[in-house]
């Protein structure tokens, strides 16, 4: 284990943004992650894991953490169902496609997401039809404040939209060190409902689904829309997608024709981020160096060269504006530093 001073966090967030770490360490054990929050002379902290959801607009005057924590086992099974525990270190996508290989079931329609595993429970990831909940057995942490070892169960992660109990109350106390899913062996459940992946099926000519298909469609539909962040920095979906009352969206859709939505309750209703985005003529928009992607409104660029405050004032004028347009709040899933 080796703290290096001033690096740069280019290649640390997909973003592409340049911003210096004061000091950086990249932890490959436990006890090196202990290690290095026992150093008193570090207060001012910055836990790295893909640098998938976040967006720097300053250099970080403290030491950035970079968790990287490898390895893939088997913890237990039965006939139907498999444990397995990912560390933290290890990449979203390159995990989902080894429990593919395996003929593990469960987490397929979330390929080619961004970002580690180890970061996947916090904001509780998501994609057509599938949450990280929906598979999640547990995870364990390291206490920032007493460096002991925890268990978090489903429950106690307290799992919501795009939300967790490491983004409120257990914000910034603890480090997640490991993950374990509950992945089915046999008799998938398979979800194709959700937006374009049984056209894209049918495309692919495929009429009896696998969760090997399904991966391979969603790949393909994420590949035509969303930038690769070593080509374009990104993050992803820059923007939550709002949830509204029957009332509001009533009132919406009387004002504007064919509102897409989505029912997530008796009283509430998701409505696009994108489509608001869009709606507000941001989607392809180009300022200089940086903007909206062509293809997904929900996804702001940075071409090369952009900073991250270029990116915030970008993401401030989207919400400002649909916030006029449509009465709607938009909220952002990145971190932003």
């Amino acid at each position: 284990m080796q703290i290096q001073q001033n690096i740069s966090l280019k290649p640390y967030n997909t973003f592409g943004i340049d911003m210096v770490a004061n000091h950086f360490v990249s932890v490959n054990s436990i006890d090196d992650l202990k290690q290095v929050l026992s150093l008193k002379e570090y207060k001012n902290r910055l836990v790295l894991g893909g640098g998938s959801n976040l967006l720097l607009t300053k250099d970080f005057a403290g030491i950035v953490i970079h968790v990287n924590l490898k390895g893939i086992e088997i913890v237990s099974q039965t006939d139907d169902f498999v444990y397995v525990k990912a560390q933290a270190g290890e990449n979203w996508h390159n995990f989902v496609l080894w429990c593919i290989e395996n003929n593990f079931g469960g987490i397929e329609n979330l390929s080619l997401i961004p970002g580690n595993v180890g970061t996947a429970p916090i904001q509780n990831i998501g994609a057509y039809g599938v949450e990280l909940k929906d598979c999640f057995e547990s995870c364990e942490t390291i206490s920032i404040n007493n460096l002991q070892k925890n268990t978090f169960s489903k429950a106690e992660c307290k799992f919501g939209y795009r939300n967790s109990i490491f983004k409120q109350e257990a914000k910034g106390k603890h480090i997640i060190t490991s993950v374990i899913f509950k992945l089915s062996k046999q008799n998938h459940k398979l979800n194709i409902n959700y937006g374009t992946i049984a056209a894209e099926l049918e495309s692919m000519q495929i009429k009896t689904p696998t969760i090997q298909s399904i991966s391979k469609a969603v790949i393909a539909i994420r590949e035509s829309k969303l930038p690769n962040p070593k080509d374009i920095g990104n993050s992803g979906s820059f923007f939550k997608n709002p949830v509204i009352n029957k009332s509001e969206f009533n009132k919406l859709s009387s004002n504007f024709n064919n509102v897409p939505n989505y029912p997530v309750s008796d009283t509430e209703i998701k409505i696009p981020a994108g489509w608001l985005i869009e709606q507000a003529g941001f989607k392809g928009k180009r300022f200089k160096n940086y903007g909206v992607h062509t293809k997904q409104a929900l996804v702001l660029v940075n071409y090369g060269g952009a900073s991250g405050n270029d990116i915030l004032n970008l993401s401030k004028l989207i919400q400002n504006t649909v916030q006029r347009i449509f009465n709607i709040s938009i909220e952002a899933e990145v971190n932003i530093i």
